[in-house]
């Protein structure tokens, strides 16, 4: 039998569009990671559809941003912008605040935010 890709596992489209959203209103709400919101545009439609589309292929949906934009380079494309560690974990809280609201299984919860760390801690490029 085949294992479920964590795309299959969560709900497909829908659920990932979900996901997108709620990281993008905890973000644009909550004051406790503004220094986040700044770096972003004052309207976030392009950010979050840029984030479903990456979010899409990398839970192991169809790769809508390869097909669109070719290959994520994420490291690449953020260097414009001071990513430390206060930023990864601004970027981790709204996050694990979304995947907490969305997410019942611990098992499931645990293996999406450790891969959501890794590549968060990934795109790190300025030292603290």
């Amino acid at each position: 039998m085949q294992e479920m890709t964590p795309y299959e596992l969560l709900g497909g489209a829908g659920v990932v569009r979900w996901l997108t959203d709620r990281f993008y209103d905890i973000m644009d709400t909550d004051p406790a990671v503004k220094a986040l919101r700044d770096i972003h545009p004052a309207d976030l439609a392009g950010s979050r559809e840029k984030l479903y589309m990456f979010l899409s292929g990398w839970l192991g949906g169809p790769p809508l941003f390869m097909d669109t934009f070719g290959h994520p380079r994420l490291r690449m494309r953020h260097m414009p912008f001071a990513v430390d560690s206060e930023a990864r974990d601004q970027w981790m809280s709204c996050m694990t605040r979304a995947i907490n609201e969305l997410v019942c299984e611990d098992w499931l919860k645990q293996k999406l935010l450790e891969a959501f760390y890794n590549t968060a801690d990934f795109m790190r490029n300025k030292e603290d």
